[in-house]
């Protein structure tokens, strides 16, 4: 089983991870939407070699082409990304693969893609997306790591310093934090909590 560091930050810009990455970020996801192809290909391969600097693991969000074309090592799809994506070319160039869950439908169809994460959420109400899930609760993540024991589990929506624990004594692997980093008056400090809290 892949084992994933604890700490899941997701930045919607590099500018993020310029900044936060030298704090000891290891797992770090850019997600980045509506913005231009060629913006969205600089800012991977400086998020890519910002990764390699500084020993982290970089997940590229959705754009699996562009992830295998600069050389990166993980990629992440939602469950409409699965419709058009082209797992064997994923597989075939090397790349571990993350896939969002929501329901049971869902998680069947993530597992038998064979991932080498889950993420399930939201776990609370998050502001960062509308989405038609509504809170997914704690107990769900206890009840994913029992139907798939053997997948590390990422608990992803509304998550917070505060939340954390409670994720990891449901069997969460892994804690994904968005919102409560970018909009802490201090982010960097933010983080510093983050990574003492999560090991």
């Amino acid at each position: 089983m892949t084992t994933l560091p604890r700490f899941y930050p997701i930045f919607d810009h590099v500018d993020w991870l310029e900044r936060l990455v030298p704090l000891g970020i290891k797992l770090v996801q850019l997600r980045i939407k509506d913005t231009p192809q060629e913006e969205v290909r600089a800012q991977l391969k400086a998020g890519r070699d910002i990764c390699f600097e500084h020993g982290a693991i970089l997940v590229v969000n959705d754009y699996w082409k562009t992830a295998i074309d600069l050389g990166c090592d993980w990629v992440h799809l939602g469950q409409e990304d699965l419709d058009t994506a082209d797992l064997e070319t994923i597989r075939a160039a090397g790349l571990k693969l993350g896939l969002s869950t929501h329901d049971e439908a869902e998680l069947d169809r993530a597992l038998s893609c064979k991932p080498d994460y889950i993420a399930l959420g939201p776990v609370y109400p998050t502001i960062l997306k509308k989405m038609k899930w509504h809170q997914q609760g704690i107990e769900k993540l206890t009840q994913w790591k029992e139907h798939a024991p053997n997948t590390p589990l990422v608990a992803i929506g509304g998550m917070s310093v505060e939340r954390a624990p409670g994720a990891f004594n449901a069997k969460a692997d892994c804690v994904a934090a968005v919102t409560d980093i970018t909009l802490n008056p201090d982010p960097e400090a933010r983080v510093r909590e983050w990574l003492e809290i999560c090991g």
